[in-house]
């Protein structure tokens, strides 16, 4: 009797990637597999088949050979072997399903080749938010924090094991593995084994002092430096500063968020600030100067031109926020606000009467008052 095609088998087209001959050889397996029909022998002689054609065609030399001489390149032995590529026999072939389902999820779910876990673990990430002043944002600053933490255990230097411990030994339980797998009819679930806790290996004589985790629990002090020119939400990372690692793994890293407070004065975009510039109504018509303050501490002088109107903004180049990493500065941006007075003297009211009287200005609703209205927003 012939033998199939091999391509036709898998039901797949001769021009298949890899990838697609796993994925059709893992569906065809696992509907054919005879655990999954122990009265069905047509499944067991499909199961067989599958397998013989998956075993030549996962091989690039192989699936060559057979691509160009057919059947014929093994010389009336299937897949290359001696004897056939019978059920459980054929080369690479794990007969149990559990070792079909494990593949095919490690494969497409991102797990991958099953790795013997390391006793060691990594210590965890930690995060710690930190508040600044604007002024100290804009100088730099050192800070010093203190939190509580892993750190690496000093009886066993983070090794978890008593200096005459002798190191470490598979667990028995799991076979070093440091997974134990459970079935659930023809499914296997595999969960962390609860004698090593998922490592695999079992410390021979843990130290007493962290009873064999190679960390203990500790308050940290850290000096932290805050670059110039830092701006709000920003993370400053700190490697190895993190949770020490479990039995001799490997620091995790300290992040750290900050947080600038509001300024009674000025507001921060970007490297640019801004503040409001509060002036008299004379002042505004008639110009005049004006010392503000500097975000450095210091005070600048700045001219204000005569028919300055509300809201208009003056620049003062190179007066505003540091910048990480370079000499240069942003700007700031003063925003005139033209303040009205409450409260008036007799006199004050009797000068303003004659201007307003000078200027014709009128409290009636005439088309002049109406037109002045519209260029607002022309």
């Amino acid at each position: 009797m012939s033998k199939k095609d091999y391509y036709e088998v898998l039901g797949v087209a001769k021009s298949a990637s890899q990838a697609e001959l796993k994925k059709a050889y893992y569906k065809l397996a696992k509907q054919y597999h005879p655990d999954s029909n122990p009265t069905d022998k047509n499944a067991e002689i499909k199961f067989k088949e599958i397998n013989e054609a998956y075993d030549v065609l996962k091989d690039e030399q192989k699936r060559a050979g057979y691509d160009r001489f057919g059947h014929n390149a093994f010389g009336g032995q299937p897949g290359g072997g001696g004897g056939g590529s019978g059920f459980g026999q054929s080369s690479g072939f794990h007969a149990d399903i559990n070792d079909i389902f494990g593949d095919f999820f490690g494969d497409f779910m991102g797990g991958g080749a099953q790795r013997r876990p390391s006793s060691q673990v990594r210590g965890s990430d930690l995060k710690y938010n930190l508040t600044i002043n604007l002024e100290e944002a804009f100088k730099g600053t050192d800070k010093n924090i203190t939190f509580n933490t892993e750190v690496k255990c000093g009886g066993c230097q983070g090794s978890g094991s008593e200096k005459d411990g002798g190191g470490t030994t598979s667990c028995d339980s799991c076979g070093g593995r440091g997974v134990k797998r459970v079935q659930q009819g023809i499914f296997a679930i595999e969960q962390p084994c609860s004698k090593c806790m998922g490592a695999g290996q079992i410390i021979k004589n843990p130290c007493k002092k962290c009873s064999g985790q190679g960390r203990s629990s500790q308050q940290k002090n850290l000096l932290v430096n805050v670059p110039a020119g830092i701006e709000n939400n920003t993370r400053i990372r700190l490697v190895g500063e993190g949770e020490a690692g479990m039995r001799g793994g490997s620091n995790g890293d300290l992040y750290i968020y900050v947080n600038i407070k509001s300024h009674d004065i000025f507001k921060v975009d970007g490297a640019d600030i801004h503040c409001k510039l509060p002036i008299s109504f004379p002042t505004a018509a008639l110009g005049g100067e004006v010392e503000i303050p500097d975000i450095d501490g210091g005070k600048i002088s700045l001219k204000i031109p005569a028919g300055s109107q509300n809201g208009e903004q003056l620049r003062l180049k190179g007066k505003g926020m540091s910048k990480v990493r370079s000499t240069s500065r942003g700007d700031m941006f003063a925003h005139i606000h033209i303040e009205t007075p409450k409260t008036l003297t007799k006199k004050q009211r009797e000068l303003l009467e004659a201007y307003s009287a000078e200027i014709g200005e009128s409290s009636n609703n005439d088309g002049s008052f109406f037109d002045k209205m519209k260029n607002l927003w022309s």
